[in-house]
């Protein structure tokens, strides 16, 4: 079990981001590109997440090959908005089941259907989801900041307060 706060404690890293695919063929073809990378021995790789979780399985499946199966570190993205806390729990169980150590826990982009109608959602804040992985121990957790501020900040001030 590699954590990421440990390589980049220990100096230099190389990382590549990847998206999950949305078909069986993307699929395939993001496996051949991991394949090609693999020589340039990148320090980890992580895995993007859809909004509102719309790629959560994907997301969690392609984390859970290259940790397995390619054997390189690999860090999962995670938002909290549009789920429950039973849905980051299960799906945080799993990573942990599967060997996956690494979250970068976002708070995701606020869902809004088609009537501009934000939908509900039981976490708001990125704090809220690191306290619910930090619950679970044995993970490596990466937050990230808006760097021209976050959207709903008052200031940067307020944005460096927070982070």
């Amino acid at each position: 079990m590699t954590y990421i706060s440990d390589l980049l404690a220990a100096g230099r890293t190389c990382s590549f981001e990847f998206f999950p695919p949305k078909t069986d063929d993307a699929a395939r073809a993001l496996e051949q590109t991991i394949a090609e990378l693999e020589p340039l021995d990148p320090s980890f790789v992580s895995v993007t997440y859809g909004a509102g979780g719309s790629t959560r399985e994907r997301t969690r499946d392609v984390v859970i090959n290259i940790e397995r199966n390619i054997g390189i570190t690999a860090m999962a993205h995670l938002t909290c908005v549009g789920h429950t806390r039973a849905q980051l729990d299960s799906l945080l169980d799993e990573y942990k089941a599967a060997g996956v150590s690494n979250i970068l826990a976002l708070a995701g982009d606020p869902i809004v259907d088609d009537n501009g109608v934000v939908a509900e959602s039981e976490f708001e804040f990125a704090m809220e989801l690191v306290e619910l992985i930090k619950e679970k121990s044995g993970f490596s957790i990466g937050v990230a900041a808006h760097p021209e501020g976050h959207p709903r900040s008052e200031d940067l001030y307020s944005d460096r307060r927070h982070l």
